[in-house]
């Protein structure tokens, strides 16, 4: 009998708890409505162009027909998966996607953390700010826009450097054709576009290092180097590794739209990647379940990458997404 009270009293316990959460969650959201009223348009664009589009993976496993819709197309398995495993374009596009996508990780990553350690050591705040609104500029510059630009720059008959060329007696080079130059114009011009925008994440974690520190190490004798080695760097190293965890997982990501406009066919051989191969086998050719399987495959790949060095950068360095 003493069992069966006891049992009743637990239950009812936690029945109340349980009541008194859930009372206290609707307090907390009432009370800060207004602020979920702002993430609300988040939410919806998520939902809307994030989630619900996922529907479409089943393209993947189907062979789809216009006339019977997504799900009334008849499954097929992992018949396109096993065709790209097979296709002869397969390791051509992955060795281009990861050449570009570790060139630039590899040039471009630093290069905003370069540039944020620049400004920072600037003291005239006039000229400062003015560094800053020049280097974040070309960010909202369209690609269409930077390409055509480099187009000019670069044109073989009237782009100025093969102006220059041709008047010290030079002959005009097609820069664009060839396909020793791809790679470098590709990091180039994804270096002077987006270096200014993403050096203000490094510029926010630089704010929150103690000036104290700075002021301690001088007092020891440290110099400039060593207080950016031994202070500044370590401050901002768990900025970099989340960043850099983030950035691993596009690494099959290499940019379409750059990639897309910056293409001829003198450089097809180097420059397809499988964002454009996507794009192609697609739109140009309707294989929509092929392209869908492809772009799938990517996505695992990127999530499976993101989560390993996840897990190997929280044991090793204790900086980790979760």
């Amino acid at each position: 009998m003493s069992r069966r009270v006891k049992a009743e009293c637990s239950a009812s316990g936690a029945v109340s708890i349980g009541q008194r959460s859930r009372s206290g969650t609707r307090k907390r959201i009432w009370k800060y409505r207004y602020i979920y009223l702002f993430l609300l348009p988040a939410v919806i664009w998520f939902i809307a162009f994030a989630y619900t589009p996922m529907v479409g993976l089943l393209l993947a496993f189907k062979d789809f027909k216009y006339n019977m819709g997504i799900l009334g197309s008849p499954w097929v398995g992992l018949k396109y998966f096993k065709n790209f495993l097979s296709d002869p374009m397969f390791f051509r596009v992955i060795r281009n996607t990861l050449k570009i996508s570790l060139l630039k990780m590899a040039f471009g990553f630093p290069a905003p953390i370069i540039l944020a350690l620049m400004i920072n050591a600037v003291t005239n705040s006039k000229f400062k700010r003015t560094v800053q609104t020049v280097s974040y500029m070309p960010y909202f510059v369209s690609w269409v826009v930077v390409i055509t630009m480099l187009s000019k720059f670069l044109s073989p008959t009237n782009g100025l450097i093969n102006d220059i060329r041709v008047q010290k007696g030079l002959e005009a080079i097609y820069f664009q054709g060839k396909p020793n130059l791809f790679y470098p114009l590709v990091i180039l011009t994804d270096i002077w576009k987006n270096i200014g925008w993403n050096s203000i994440i490094y510029l926010s974690a630089l704010t929150g290092i103690d000036p104290g520190l700075y002021e301690a190490a001088e007092i020891e004798g440290a110099g400039r180097w060593a207080k950016t080695w031994h202070i500044t760097l370590p401050g901002i190293r768990p900025t970099i590794g989340i960043l850099f965890i983030m950035n691993l997982g596009g690494i099959l990501n290499a940019g379409y739209e750059q990639i897309l406009l910056m293409q001829t066919p003198p450089v097809m051989d180097v420059a397809e990647v499988l964002d454009t191969y996507v794009l192609q086998r697609g739109l140009k050719m309707n294989q929509f379940g092929y392209a869908t399987a492809i772009g799938l495959f990517s996505s695992v790949i990127s999530l499976i990458l993101v989560v390993v060095t996840n897990y190997i950068s929280r044991k090793t360095t204790e900086v980790s997404l979760w």
